[in-house]
């Protein structure tokens, strides 16, 4: 599980689109709590730390804590919405969590040891079906990534769900469904050779 982030927040009074403007007008950046049967609480934070978060792996896949008034709440990111023209960050939603709550969050999947897989030494090419994988886990024990190992994979083989370690306590939130998540595929005339 990846380090839990604090975000310093401030409180605003008024709602709306003309509140809201103002809000970024002092170089700020709205936002709203929710959830955990609490009242909404609308926020106002500093675009740097809101920037520095949205670019890391995983941003709403990570529990985050809000600090409002010295009290503190665990988060997820819901929602952003950024400026369509500079990418800068308008609005942002957070839903309370309790720590030893179960959540359900997509992890990004890591792919490790390509250049060892016997596919592509071969000439195959890395198909990557899926880049996240939906999981069910602890609020606290939110993985910063699966790693999925390519290293014995030929052409035509494939890594499922299924053969996936993950750690305690994290599960595929769609267990029926045991999704191809990579495969390596060859080249057409590698798929002529093996017809002819």
């Amino acid at each position: 599980m990846s380090s839990v982030e604090t975000i310093v927040v401030q409180s605003r009074a008024a709602s709306g689109t003309s509140a809201a403007r103002a809000t970024r007008k002092d170089g700020l950046v709205p936002g709203i709590v929710y959830g955990n049967n609490k009242e909404p609480q609308l926020i106002a934070l500093d675009p740097r730390v809101l920037i520095k978060e949205m670019y890391k792996a995983g941003f709403f896949s990570r529990l985050f804590t809000i600090s409002l008034d010295g009290k503190e709440q665990h988060v997820l990111a819901k929602d952003i919405q950024l400026h369509p023209v500079s990418d800068h960050p308008l609005h942002v939603d957070f839903q309370r969590v309790s720590k030893d709550a179960k959540i359900t969050v997509n992890v990004p999947l890591s792919f490790i040891n390509d250049d060892k897989a016997p596919g592509v030494k071969k000439g195959g090419a890395i198909n990557i079906v899926h880049h996240n994988l939906e999981v069910t886990c602890p609020a606290n024990a939110i993985p910063e990534q699966i790693v999925v190992d390519l290293s014995k994979l030929e052409i035509n083989q494939g890594i499922h769900i299924t053969d996936l370690a993950l750690p305690k306590g994290v599960v595929p939130t769609h267990q029926e469904r045991d999704a191809t998540l990579v495969t390596i595929v060859g080249s057409s005339s590698d798929t002529a050779k093996e017809e002819a």
